[in-house]
């Protein structure tokens, strides 16, 4: 292993140097960002940045006072150093791309309490100073050899990102009257009021009205400005709001503080309910940080054993809804255990099925392939490995799953385990229907709204 070793107060002679050279990315910048608390738009914000006085973006200052730190602790005098202080002037900013060169030198050594004085300095590729300052530190006096401590991978999550990028491409379009379903607990009725506050949706609550402003009371939330359909109980909550849609009064549902059966067993009312031609499914539209694209589960919450049949419209809902939220040829893996077609294996014929059904235009408006492996959907490297070469491998918009239980636990798993955002959203209706769980956290929700919006006005053609 690697080692660092000190110099000592008696070790040191003036003109002694020691130095690192370091190349500037933008993870630095987050990193030093997230360390220090110091999120001057100067540094994050590549639009603001245009408008500064550099014109993009720079580095903290103290970004490269770091660097000096480092050398000092390290290298020269290294372990047992005390910092006792640092005077630094800046010259030119340092940018994304960046080379530096640190470098410190021993000036004067003071034999009273082992001070040393260093000059320092920064310069870039071009050789232009961008620091220059003064360290004075106190020496060790003893002789220090340690192993360099190994220091964890650093991954930078944005959680949510994808989801406030969908808000944000909500600007400027009309938000749509929604009827809430049996908002009857505080986290159904904020989620529903957060929407309303953020334009997504104008709210219809309906259910119990004593129990509605009970939550409110809970959540205080004032009510006055929204409409309350009042209903005896959570069953009847349901059959209103589906009749609703139906008479073309509100334009999506969301689901409240009620079970996803009890909604649904309304809305797929024979005579009365919100079917149509096409086959309802449930799209997870997730953003998982480490994943670099949103990612679309389809079905985890309605067809529990689809068949043949039931995929083909599974598939085809998922495809419209990608492109909807702005993805103009979503790329489709239909998921399985293998990567070859097994008579064993009914998920591996429905995929090859699929397929063909795509090449014969019976699914359109979107590349599928399949079966693949979750690995090979996910990653490019995993699927050369294999020796599998696809258009959707490593790219993959939409996963469709074989059935309900494999969905529902990959959804959950990349929400418990990846840090991963998940929203839900029932498609095939009349309208859309927003599938929100107790566990929801509110950007979820408002990420379902946004989807339902863009959906929602997708199928009219409006734009924001």
């Amino acid at each position: 292993m690697d080692g660092i070793v000190n110099r000592t107060f008696d070790e040191l002679n003036p003109g002694d140097t020691a130095s690192l050279v370091h190349t500037l990315t933008y993870k630095d910048i987050e990193l030093f960002a997230i360390v220090s608390g110091d999120i001057n738009p100067t540094h994050l914000d590549e639009a603001f940045a245009k408008s500064d006085m550099f014109h993009k973006v720079v580095a903290h200052g103290m970004w490269g006072g770091a660097l000096i730190s480092t050398v000092l602790g390290t290298q020269l005098p290294g372990p047992g150093t005390i910092y006792a202080g640092q005077s630094l002037d800046f010259h030119h900013p340092v940018c994304l791309g960046d080379t530096i060169t640190v470098s410190v030198t021993v000036v004067e050594k003071v034999e009273e309490n082992h001070r040393v004085v260093l000059d320092c300095q920064a310069t870039n590729q071009r050789g232009e100073a961008v620091m220059t300052g003064t360290a004075k530190v106190i020496a060790p006096t003893e002789k220090i050899s340690r192993p360099r401590v190994i220091l964890p991978e650093v991954e930078l999550l944005q959680r949510g990102r994808r989801y406030r990028q969908l808000i944000e491409m909500t600007q400027g379009l009309e938000p749509i009257r929604t009827a809430v379903v049996h908002p009857v607990d505080s986290a159904s009725l904020l989620g529903a009021i957060e929407a309303a506050r953020e334009k997504l949706i104008v709210p219809v609550l309906v259910g119990p009205e004593p129990k509605i402003r009970a939550a409110a009371r809970q959540a205080q939330i004032d009510l006055s400005a929204y409409e309350l359909v009042a209903t005896e109980h959570s069953d009847a909550a349901a059959a209103a709001s589906v009749s609703m849609a139906r008479a073309g009064k509100v334009e999506t549902l969301m689901k409240g503080a009620l079970h996803t059966d009890e909604l649904m067993h309304a809305v797929v009312n024979g005579e009365q309910g919100l079917r149509t031609a096409r086959r309802m499914s449930h799209v997870f539209v997730i953003d998982a940080p480490g994943y670099p694209r949103p990612l679309f589960i389809t079905d985890a919450a309605i067809n529990v054993y689809p068949t043949l049949d039931d995929k083909r419209d599974i598939v085809q809902n998922a495809i419209e809804l990608a492109h909807a939220l702005g993805i103009a040829v979503p790329k489709v893996a239909i998921l399985s255990a293998v990567e070859t077609v097994s008579p064993k294996i009914k998920s591996t014929l429905d995929a090859a099925a699929l397929c063909k059904m795509a090449d014969r235009g019976q699914i359109t408006g979107g590349i599928l392939d399949g079966p693949l492996a979750f690995d090979n959907a996910v990653s490019e490297e995993a699927a050369k490995t294999k020796g599998i070469v696809s258009p959707v491998a490593g790219q993959a918009d939409i996963f469709v799953v074989p059935d309900l239980e494999a969905g529902n636990m990959l959804a959950k798993q990349l929400e418990y385990l990846a840090e991963a955002e998940v929203a839900g959203i029932v498609l095939g209706a009349r309208v859309p229907i927003v599938l929100t769980s107790r566990a929801d956290k509110t950007l979820a929700r408002l990420g379902s709204c946004a989807i339902a919006l863009l959906l929602a006005r997708h199928s009219t053609g409006a734009q924001p």
